[in-house]
């Protein structure tokens, strides 16, 4: 069975299968107005949502004619991520499906009406978007990266390449609430492995610059790469200058290693997108956001380059090839 194959099997099980393939029709006399708020470039996101209106077709919604659907891109500028909210909000749409914490927040200060679908906020709660995964008791609900998982499996990797490391950096957009969680997560797991962390901001080709001297001057082990859409902008910048420094880099998206980069382990998000329309389809059937539980990202994607290892000197243990979902050579 072939990835998409499989993607569409896992999402048309549980919530799809208790409704008619085309109740959306039956409950609403004119179109759904869906509005999609992104902190990345459209052509960033292109495949995955892509992936999200597929799924809304396969649930009886054809677009023009039970949907219309509005975006606004953020490319990576969280600073606009406020303004694109609000003209969203103005035009009053049913839903509003948004991407990661910065997005999720910026859209809960423009509406507490409006339902709200969030994709990929690291922690929920922490981030007082939802009073508990169970019962998100607002406007918003959604789904979130495993990021205790993905945290460890960071970890587990970096031991496996570099058993000997003592301090790796973490790459990140410094002013994502959501992304700092995610590091204090690292930084707790790294300590209580004898590991010293670091955070350094990558939003900026000027502080990716910065971030790689402090590097160089600095000891540096190991490289993780945050999944904030604010740095793919900088993937090539970033994959040279772990190149440069000769260390191996962990990388949350897979972009990284399809550029150059090492290796890659994160939420498939092909899956968590094509999740994301039967939210919106309940929402649409009447389901209050409150009475959603918030879905916690069970499929996730280790992606290997083994160019990039050999350019490395780096011997890739046995364990990780066999487990590797695709692998570059």
């Amino acid at each position: 069975m072939g990835r998409r194959d499989a993607v569409r099997a896992l999402v048309s099980l549980g919530i799809a299968a208790a409704f008619p393939r085309l109740a959306a029709q039956s409950k609403r006399s004119d179109p759904a107005r869906i509005a999609i708020l992104d902190d990345a470039s459209e052509a960033t996101r292109h495949p995955l949502w892509a992936a999200f209106r597929n799924r809304l077709g396969e649930l009886g919604y054809v677009e023009g004619r039970d949907m219309s659907i509005e975006a606004r891109f953020a490319g990576g500028n969280p600073d606009r991520l406020a303004l694109l909210a609000a003209e969203l909000v103005a035009g009053k749409p049913d839903v509003l499906v948004v991407v990661t914490t910065t997005a999720a927040i910026a859209a809960k200060k423009a509406t507490s009406r409006i339902p709200i679908v969030a994709l990929g906020p690291a922690d929920p709660v922490k981030s007082g978007l939802v009073m508990s995964l169970a019962r998100p008791g607002g406007n918003l609900t959604g789904l979130a990266p495993n990021q205790a998982e993905i945290v460890g499996k960071w970890l587990e990797l970096l031991n496996a390449l570099r058993p000997d490391a003592k301090a790796l950096v973490y790459l990140t957009d410094t002013g994502n609430p959501g992304e700092m969680l995610v590091y204090r997560d690292l930084e707790q797991r790294a300590r209580s492995l004898g590991l010293k962390s670091q955070v350094m901001d990558g939003v900026s080709a000027a502080n990716v610059d910065q971030a790689f001297a402090s590097m160089r001057m600095g000891r540096t082990d190991a490289l993780v790469v945050a999944t904030t859409a604010s740095l793919l902008t900088q993937r090539r910048r970033i994959v040279d200058g772990a190149a440069r420094l000769r260390i191996p880099a962990i990388y949350a998206r897979q972009e990284y290693p399809e550029a150059g980069g090492l290796i890659s382990y994160g939420t498939d998000s092909l899956v968590l997108f094509a999740r994301a329309a039967d939210y919106v389809s309940r929402i649409l059937r009447g389901t209050p956001p409150a009475e959603l539980p918030f879905e916690m990202a069970s499929t996730f994607r280790l992606v290997l380059n083994l160019r990039t290892s050999r350019e490395l000197g780096l011997v890739i243990p046995h364990v990780i090839r066999i487990r590797a979902d695709e692998v570059i050579e």
